[in-house]
């Protein structure tokens, strides 16, 4: 497998993407780097983030300190790669909420009208604001499931107890993260001068709501995990035994690694994406949520006010299963995939501005990239 490892050592950025000698997977040449090209992607796309699999580091990394350079350096990139495609991830929850067909265009018109350019990166500080702890919770859970899992021995993890490890994690760090996680949409989606600061719409959340209104979204974020996992890893043990099975002496090409690495974690973002977007629409329902949603009736067009107040006064105490049913009855099973667009949009320029980013982050904090 000398061809995967040269595309591999000439496509590093490092620990966060493209490091196979660091990435401890057992396996040959093909499974380890499709699913380093998975891991890439996942990054980017919705519930995808939250199985992100954390990095694996030796043990000379671990004691010399090397390792925390590495996080930094991938919080580097990741947040200067969520700022530049915020307004792709705004426009995503905006469409999410949306309880009928409405043209990309016209929703980035309307936000555009409502609060200038500046609005469309709503949401974003908090978002950066919460990979700090989201990447440490989920490093410090993963290296608990890997001495769990593996115990006294110190053999590498297969593919599956790393996706295994990986889900656990994300399923701990969310848990923790999880209320910023819906301060996130309610910056996103609220209108102008609704909130000053984070503290304040934390606050006034809080006064109206309760403590529960934090975790609104909380089961089908958590449920979306299993179907990403599974099926991520089914299509990819299926594509990789495929061609394999007809060519046991054949080097792969890096195209066809690149696609069987994207069409498994497409497809299972694809299954998953509808309890996302259950997710995001509990995330902005409250208890007085539509009432504060009301006063927008003065400024928002005709045609995005009915679709809006339908949302937001169409359930008192909304849960997975009446959002799921409403969704099916209203808008039927497209509607369930209201946002994908903007959300696949936003992959290629988030990959590309990370990889360049933590490359030269990981320069100057003397991480060694060869």
């Amino acid at each position: 497998m000398q061809l995967v490892g040269a595309v591999v050592e000439n496509c590093d950025p490092g620990k966060m993407a493209f490091e196979q000698n660091k990435l401890q997977v057992s396996g040959d040449g093909v499974e380890d780097f499709i699913l380093v090209l998975k891991e890439l992607l996942s990054r980017y796309l919705d519930i995808g983030e939250d199985l992100n699999v954390p990095d694996d580091f030796t043990q000379s990394e671990m004691q010399t300190g090397m390792w925390w350079r590495h996080l930094a350096a991938g919080g580097i990139a990741g947040a200067v790669s969520r700022t530049c495609t915020a307004p792709l991830d705004r426009l995503k929850v905006f469409l999410q909420v949306q309880a009928s067909k409405q043209r990309i265009s016209d929703c980035l018109q309307y936000m555009l009208k409502e609060g200038g350019v500046r609005s469309l990166w709503r949401g974003n500080f908090i978002n950066v604001l919460k990979i700090a702890p989201e990447s440490a919770i989920k490093f410090a859970a993963y290296e608990q499931v890997k001495r769990l899992i593996r115990g006294n021995d110190k053999r590498q993890m297969t593919i599956y107890e790393r996706f295994v490890a990986g889900a656990c994690a994300g399923g701990v760090s969310q848990t923790a993260i999880y209320p910023m996680e819906v301060l996130k949409t309610r910056l996103a989606l609220r209108k102008t001068g609704e909130y000053t600061s984070i503290l304040d719409a934390a606050s006034k959340i809080y006064r109206r709501e309760g403590l529960r209104s934090f975790y609104r979204g909380y089961i089908p974020n958590m449920l979306g995990i299993i179907p990403y996992a599974g099926i991520d890893l089914a299509v990819y043990e299926t594509l990789k035994k495929k061609y394999l099975s007809h060519h046991e002496t054949e080097q792969p090409s890096f195209w066809l690694l690149l696609a069987c690495g994207s069409a498994s974690s497409t497809l299972g973002q694809v299954c998953s994406y509808p309890l996302a977007l259950v997710r995001t629409r509990l995330q902005a329902q409250g208890k007085t949520f539509a009432r504060a949603h009301l006063k927008i009736q003065t400024i928002i067009t005709p045609k995005f006010f009915p679709s809006l107040l339908s949302l937001f006064c169409s359930a008192v105490e909304p849960n997975m299963t009446n959002v799921f049913k409403r969704i099916i009855q209203t808008e039927g099973p497209v509607g369930l995939y209201r946002g994908i667009t903007p959300n696949f949009i936003k992959v290629l320029p988030a990959v590309s501005i990370s990889y360049v980013v933590y490359e030269y982050t990981s320069r100057a904090l003397g991480v060694n990239m060869t």
